[in-house]
């Protein structure tokens, strides 16, 4: 006999169907093979090393207060503050920025957006986030060992004359990328064979395009970072003479092979951050995203392009004008697909019926903000401007307009977007909106002076410095200080939804994807009959029911034919 289901509209789930009581003890967390809780250890451990980092920072620009330096003093300050920007670096790049969206996120969205029990490799996501704790204590030993001093690039000849730690830090960027490697691997294959009949690529949520696009890169592109890591290393024991000059070998040979990653590995970081800006201004806006193949192919645009303009980064190593002329070029390119897709953002807000929640701020933060980070990358890329702008306080404004204004915001506009999702808890609104309103003020207030120090001349990674930098550098410490006190508040906002926020319905937001047809938190096997696959950006049968509080499908029910009746899944692995 056939039964009846709405299948967007499946209520409340039972502990039994949850996914995070479905087993309990410290080794069904250890060992498991749930995608959802592999997502969740992994948003522990970015958040934690983001902590790290975060903290590294303040550090940092507490030190840059005062002229002659105010943290870290004696004989050994500046060795001290070489080393903690460098572990800065090194920690919120490798650690946080490159895993926390395709890692944490993505490994709990993909399968539920595809209406998938799984990732194609489960045993393989499982040892991938091994990896990634495994790599992350090389770090932490190279924190609490002889320190490190290199700058997160690792550039010779620094890295092969200190005395440092470069070979613990080097290890664990290489044990990090085959972790970054298994986990696009996984869903490069899980996107390819596991989307349901009727989900063709045209139909895929933008944040899956963009997961592919990023997956295609960290395959390709995360093997030369590793292999150029391995040549250091043995440079440094063996003293083969590869890129130190005392050994007659070349360190422009070692900036091209970590560029030709480093550059496309921005795009690791960013592309994911796109995907779920799209998600957000949709389903916020109440609206059909604008132009979604344009913004589908701007992604493996950015991807391949991506590939192709490491060498704006080496406009002052000696390249031939010629050279230095096509990269350029190629960077303005580059900037092509990327200007698509905010405009295709903006006009997906217009006339759209929008909801100012917390993920559609952060999402709005993002707009602005990876706007000037792209815009004051076209100084950067020209080489009249670039010279004198290069190794300037001005290319760490950018730097962090790309990467914090960008990927951390569109990161947290994400986790407040799918936090009811995963764990099955309403936060706050009004404390997420005063969290996220901190948060890009403290970021301007932190970011928009050091513009000005770098169009000024004062050059980045100096321990000290002129008096006539004083006030702009302590603007920037006090907006790190609001910066910080934002962060920690939309954590304390997401931590206390936990003991008291309400229950979450099945779809807060009104969102026509895959995962807002499962429970919240979704059951241990995602959904308990196979869901409608439809355009995942049509709203129109989606309204918001005053007396249940939630959104509800209005579409006809659909019948399910005995066939269609799902197998008995086991509770366990």
């Amino acid at each position: 006999m056939s039964t009846a289901i709405t299948s967007r509209d499946p209520g409340y789930p039972t502990d039994r169907e949850n996914y995070l009581t479905n087993s309990s003890g410290i080794l069904s967390w250890i060992f498991t093979l749930d995608h959802k809780r592999i997502g969740l250890m992994y948003l522990v451990g970015v958040m934690t090393s983001f902590a790290v980092g975060g903290l590294l920072a303040l550090g940092i620009r507490l030190h840059l207060l005062d002229p002659e330096g105010w943290m870290f003093t004696g004989a050994e300050a500046n060795n001290i503050y070489n080393q903690v920007f460098t572990l800065h670096g090194a920690i919120m790049v490798f650690l946080f920025i490159i895993p926390s969206i395709p890692a944490a996120l993505g490994n709990f969205l993909v399968p539920v957006m595809l209406g998938a029990k799984d990732v194609a490799f489960p045993r393989l996501n499982l040892s991938s986030f091994y990896l990634w704790c495994f790599g992350a204590i090389f770090f932490v030993s190279a924190l609490f060992s002889s320190g490190l001093d290199t700058g997160w690039t690792f550039y010779t000849p620094y890295s092969t004359t200190t005395d440092t730690s470069v070979i613990l830090a080097t290890l664990g960027a290489f044990i990090l990328g085959f972790s970054s490697i298994f986990t696009g691997l996984n869903f490069i294959v899980t996107i390819n064979t596991m989307r349901p009949p009727g989900m063709t690529w045209f139909k895929m949520p933008l944040f899956l395009w963009a997961t592919y696009a990023t997956s295609i890169i960290q395959v390709l592109a995360t093997p030369v970072l590793g292999i150029t890591l391995l040549l250091l290393i043995a440079e440094r024991t063996m003293h083969v003479g590869i890129f130190d000059p005392e050994f007659n070998g070349d360190p422009v040979t070692y900036q091209h092979f970590f560029w030709f990653y480093s550059h496309p590995a921005v795009y690791i970081m960013i592309l994911p951050a796109f995907g779920i800006i799209s998600e957000l201004i949709s389903v916020h806006s109440h609206k059909h995203i604008f132009g979604y193949r344009f913004i589908a192919y701007s992604s493996i645009a950015i991807a391949l392009l991506g590939f192709l303009v490491w060498g704006h980064h080496m406009f002052t190593s000696g390249m031939s004008s010629l050279t230095t002329i096509i990269f350029s070029a190629l960077t303005f390119t580059v900037s092509v697909p990327s200007a698509i897709k905010v405009f295709n953002w903006l006009a997906t807000m217009y006339k759209g019926s929008i909801s100012l929640t917390t993920p559609m701020c952060y999402a709005i933060s993002f707009i602005f903000l990876f706007t000037i980070g792209g815009l004051t990358g076209l100084f950067l890329g020209t080489l009249a401007t670039d010279l004198h702008l290069h190794d300037t306080y001005f290319v760490v404004a950018h730097f962090h307009y790309v990467m914090v204004g960008g990927t951390l915001i569109a990161f947290l506009g994400g986790v407040f977007h799918w936090w009811p999702k995963m764990v099955g808890k309403l936060y706050n609104e009004t404390h997420g909106r005063i969290a996220s309103l901190l948060v890009f003020l403290g970021f301007n207030l932190t970011f928009l002076p050091q513009f000005v120090l770098g169009s000024r001349g004062m050059p980045r990674r100096y321990a000290t410095y002129d008096p006539e930098f004083a006030f702009l550098h302590q603007m920037s410490t006090y907006g790190a200080l609001l910066l910080g006190c934002g962060l920690l508040y939309a954590f304390i906002v997401l931590m206390t939804s936990l003991a008291k926020g309400r229950r979450s319905p099945a779809n807060p937001w009104g969102g026509a994807t895959l995962e807002w047809a499962c429970t919240s938190p979704p059951p241990y096997y995602n959904f308990e009959r196979p869901p409608v696959v439809g355009d995942p950006y049509d709203f129109h049968n989606i309204e918001w029911d005053a007396q249940e509080e939630k959104y509800i499908s209005t579409e006809p029910e659909r019948k399910l034919v005995p066939e269609e009746t799902p197998e008995e899944v086991p509770a366990h692995h």
